[in-house]
């Protein structure tokens, strides 16, 4: 067993997959990459639903210790960011780009967690979204919930639900992907032209992973509330760093680094649909199970991934300090690329155009080709490694 899994997390997820597996609803179309359902908000047989709920997850409690070090607030700011973004992005992929109604949970041990943290949490969810409505992302703070749960919850938890209704025509189902088509990445990492400061490109994928590898035990003597007690000791703060120790490779720390905002694609992908909607297959965002996230999705294909983005210098730094094997960094980051898009070749090229007016970079990083069962090959330093 890796790592990541004697942590009591995993990126499969296996569990809930067997969980679901009895499962007869999938919704109205079942490759799409959000559940989709028929339209009970407005009863008409044109339209559909959906609703989404998904949140910052550890890196909260990450943020939480840095605030402590530091007294910086600003870091949880970026945790609402995250906890919405994990839902934009996710909806994105079936063709939605605004009009969304939003509601937040915020769950804390109050003993660790005062109002101070609460306040700078919602002013950023408002700021966050007023800043979406500025740019033409139209959404709606509705109000949500911020509990008290000591006896469940060792510092803080972050959770956003979103919920739309979208023509059904012009659902991205993820049907069509299929042999012949490209690859596009949009990369995870670097300055884009709508975020304030370099990214790391972390996303809010692994974290669990790279807090306790990057980081030295002081932090597991300072705050035994950051982590599950049960976890074995030698698996707890294991690295060698500290939170505002830096590197060369990066212009910001490192406790900086692992908790930069997870980057929202809805600007690029906005102005992807508006001008090539037709020519899109699907779109899948590489969280959970990071570059394994695709397999997923759609019949018989083979996603040959031989053209990725050079390994951004954060997931480096996890691998040296963590000692895992590029099978498990490929199954738990993103590596350097957080979503794809499957067309053709000369869409693709115009598609790259876009993203780079964004200050995004992003390139053809792949091809799929037909298969027996799904799969994924990535074209890695060490050769190429297989998932089935």
């Amino acid at each position: 067993m890796n790592k990541y899994n004697l942590r009591d997390v995993s990126s499969k997820k296996e569990d809930v997959s067997n969980a679901l597996k009895d499962k007869i609803d999938k919704g109205l179309y079942p490759s799409a990459f959000c559940k989709v359902v028929p339209d009970l908000l407005g009863e008409d047989k044109d339209y559909c639903n959906i609703m989404h709920s998904d949140g910052a997850g550890t890196k909260s409690s990450l943020a939480y210790i840095y605030y402590k070090e530091t007294g910086d607030l600003s870091v949880f700011k970026n945790i609402a960011m995250d906890s919405l973004v994990m839902n934009i992005d996710d909806m994105i992929c079936t063709g939605l780009t605004g009009n969304f109604l939003v509601s937040n949970t915020i769950d804390r041990n109050s003993t660790f967690i005062g109002g101070e943290v609460i306040k700078s949490l919602i002013h950023g969810f408002q700021e966050i979204i007023d800043r979406f409505n500025e740019n033409g992302i139209k959404m709606i703070l509705t109000g949500g919930e911020t509990a008290d749960v000591g006896d469940t919850v060792r510092t803080l938890i972050v959770n956003s639900t979103f919920t739309a209704r979208m023509k059904k025509k012009d659902v991205i189902t993820n049907e069509n992907i299929k042999h012949g088509l490209v690859i596009i990445g949009l990369s995870s990492y670097g300055s884009s032209k709508f975020e304030e400061e370099y990214n790391s490109g972390i996303g809010s994928n692994g974290l669990t992973s790279a807090r306790h590898d990057l980081f030295n035990k002081t932090y597991f003597s300072k705050y035994p509330e950051s982590f599950n007690p049960d976890t074995s000791k030698n698996l707890i703060y294991s690295g060698k760093f500290s939170l505002q120790d830096t590197t060369p490779d990066m212009p910001i720390n490192i406790g900086k680094a692992c908790l930069s905002p997870t980057r929202s694609y809805i600007y690029i992908i906005k102005a992807v649909l508006e001008e090539f909607k037709d020519k899109i297959s699907g779109m899948v965002h590489c969280t959970g199970g990071g570059q394994t996230k695709s397999i997923k999705f759609g019949n018989n294909v083979h996603y040959v991934k031989n053209n990725l983005f050079p390994i951004p210098p954060i997931f480096k730094l996890i691998k040296e300090s963590s000692g895992s094997s590029f099978y498990e960094m490929y199954q738990v980051f993103n590596m350097g690329h957080r979503f794809e898009i499957y067309t053709d070749y000369k869409t693709a090229e115009k598609i790259i155009e876009i993203s780079k007016l964004f200050g995004v970079d992003a390139q053809i990083i792949g091809e799929i080709k037909d298969s027996t069962g799904n799969k994924v090959s990535i074209y890695s330093p060490e050769g190429i490694i297989e998932y089935k």
